[in-house]
C-alpha cells in the first residue's frame, strides 16, 4: 500500500529539542512566535532532550510513540519541529504521526507565503517553496517511481515522478528569468537615484525589532507593521527630506532570523540587493531583548551573504520606552561619529537624533551651500543643473545667480577646478567672483 501525504490544519504540536551544540541550537519562544506567525493553534509545545539526532527520526523511537499518543489525544493535524529535518525524517515522522510534520524552514516559508503581496514577492516565496519542495518530491509520489508492469501498462515514457521534477525545474527556471528581470530594473532605477545624487538608507535588522513601525514613523507612510515575526515581505521605498542633508531615499527590507534557510537568501536576493546597495545599512536592534548580541551576529552574518558587511552601519536601538531609566541619546565614537542612536519608534521619541545622525554619516562628503555665479559663468551653471545638484535658484541685485546646491565634494572640486580655481579656495569662501 502506497503512503498518502495527510492533509493540511492548523491545530499544532511544536517539538524543540534541547542539548543540541550551542551553535545550532534555536530559541524556543521565537519558535512559539513563528508559529504564532503562521497562524498556528498550538496545542502542546514538546522538549526533547536529545544530544545524539537519530538518522530515521531525529529523535529517539521512545519519543516518537510518545508523540504519536499526543498526536491522538489532542487531535492534532500538525507536528512542528523547530530544526532542519532530511526528506526521508519528514517521511518517517508523518507514516509514525499520521498527520502532517514540517520542519522550521517549511514553516517560515509558509509565513512568507502568507506575507507576499506585491508580484515580486510571490515570486521570490514561489521559487523558495519549489526549490524546498523539490527535495521532498519523492515523499508524496512515492506509488509512481518505478512505471508499472502488466498488460497495458508497459513501454517506454517517464514516471510520474520524472514528469513531476521536469516540470518543477521548468517553473524555477521561469521564475529565475522573471526576477532577473525585476533585479535589472531595480539595478536601473538605483543608478538613476545615484545620477540625481539622492542618497539611499535602508533598514535592516532582526525580524519584529521594530523596523516598519520606524519606517512608518519617518515617512509617515503607512506600511504594514505588527508584533509578529515576518510582518514585512515586500520591500517599501520612500522619499525622505532631511535638514541640512536633503532627498533620501529611505528602504523598509525584510527581517532577517537565526539560521535564515539559504533557499530564501538566495531567492530574496533581488530584494536583498537593495540593503546591499547602499549608502547607509540603518541596523535597528530590539533594546529590550534579552537575546540582542546572538540576534546582532546573525543579522551581520546574512550582511555577509549578500555583499553588505562593508558598508556604512548606524546601529539604531529601538523600544527604548520598554527600558527604565534610558532616554533617546546618540552615542558617538572616538571621532565624534554617530555610532548608536537610541529611539522609541512607536511613540516618536529620539526620531530628530536619528535624523541628525544620518544627516551627519551621509553629509560627510556632501557639500550642501549657496554659491554665488556671475553671469560668466553660464557654463559651470549649467553643469550644475545637469548634475540635478541645484535646490534652488535665486539672483542678487548684481544679476548673479545664487544656487543652493547640494552635491558631493569630489564632484565639485572637478567643476571649479576646470575654471581655474583652487578647490579649498573656493569652499572657503562659497562664491565666485
Amino acid at each position: 500500500m502506497f503512503f498518502e501525504r495527510p492533509g493540511g490544519g492548523e491545530r499544532a504540536i511544536l517539538v524543540h529539542l534541547e542539548g543540541q551544540d550551542p551553535e545550532a541550537r534555536e530559541d524556543p519562544q521565537e519558535f512559539l512566535e513563528l508559529a504564532r506567525s503562521a497562524g498556528a493553534d498550538t496545542v502542546a509545545f514538546v522538549s526533547v532532550s536529545r544530544h545524539q539526532p537519530t538518522a530515521k527520526y531525529l529523535i529517539g523511537s521512545g519519543k516518537v510513540d510518545e508523540l504519536h499518543d499526543l498526536v491522538g489525544a489532542e487531535k492534532a493535524e500538525l507536528v512542528i519541529f523547530n530544526h532542519t529535518l532530511t526528506p526521508s525524517q519528514e517521511r518517517n515522522l508523518e507514516r509514525a504521526f499520521e498527520c502532517r510534520v514540517l520542519d522550521r524552514t517549511g514553516l517560515i516559508l509558509d509565513i512568507f507565503a502568507q506575507r507576499a503581496r506585491t508580484h515580486e514577492g510571490k515570486l521570490q516565496v514561489e521559487l523558495a517553496q519549489l526549490e524546498h519542495m523539490s527535495t521532498r518530491l519523492v515523499r508524496g509520489w512515492t506509488h509512481l517511481e518505478r512505471q508499472k508492469g502488466g498488460i497495458g501498462l508497459r513501454g517506454p515514457g517517464e514516471t510520474q515522478l520524472e514528469t513531476d521534477r521536469r516540470l518543477l525545474r521548468v517553473r524555477i527556471r521561469q521564475i529565475k528569468q522573471r526576477l532577473e528581470k525585476v533585479r535589472s530594473q531595480r539595478e536601473q532605477a538605483r543608478r538613476g537615484r545615484k545620477r540625481a545624487d539622492i542618497p539611499s538608507v535602508s533598514l535592516v535588522g532582526y525580524t519584529n525589532a521594530g523596523k516598519s513601525t520606524l519606517f512608518n514613523s519617518l515617512t509617515t507612510s503607512e506600511v504594514y507593521a505588527a508584533d509578529q515575526l515576518f510582518a514585512t515581505l515586500d520591500p517599501t521605498l520612500r522619499r525622505l527630506e532631511l535638514d541640512d542633508l536633503g532627498p533620501i531615499v529611505l528602504a523598509d527590507t525584510v527581517g532577517f532570523i537565526r539560521h535564515l534557510p539559504h533557499k530564501l537568501v538566495e531567492a530574496f536576493r533581488a530584494t536583498l540587493e537593495e540593503s546591499s546597495n547602499s549608502d547607509l545599512l540603518l541596523h535597528v536592534i530590539d533594546a529590550h531583548e534579552p537575546e540582542r548580541m546572538a540576534q546582532i551576529e546573525q543579522v551581520l552574518a546574512v550582511l555577509g551573504e549578500i555583499g553588505a558587511e562593508g558598508l556604512p552601519m548606524l546601529e539604531v536601538y529601538n523600544k527604548v520606552d520598554l527600558l527604565a531609566n534610558v532616554e533617546p541619546h546618540i552615542q558617538r565614537d572616538e571621532d565624534g561619529k554617530p555610532e548608536r542612536v537610541w529611539l522609541s519608534a512607536r511613540d516618536g521619541s529620539g526620531l530628530e537624533l536619528l535624523e541628525q545622525a544620518v544627516a551627519e554619516l551621509l553629509g560627510d562628503d556632501l557639500f550642501v551651500g549657496t554659491l554665488r555665479l556671475p553671469q560668466r559663468f553660464g557654463r559651470l551653471r549649467a553643469q550644475f543643473f545637469a548634475l540635478g545638484a541645484v535646490q534652488t535658484e535665486d539672483h542678487n541685485e548684481a544679476g548673479d545667480a545664487l544656487l543652493a546646491v547640494r552635491l558631493p565634494r569630489v564632484e565639485l572640486n572637478r567643476l571649479v577646478s576646470r575654471e581655474g580655481w583652487q578647490p579649498s579656495e573656493f569652499l572657503e569662501q562659497h562664491t565666485l567672483q
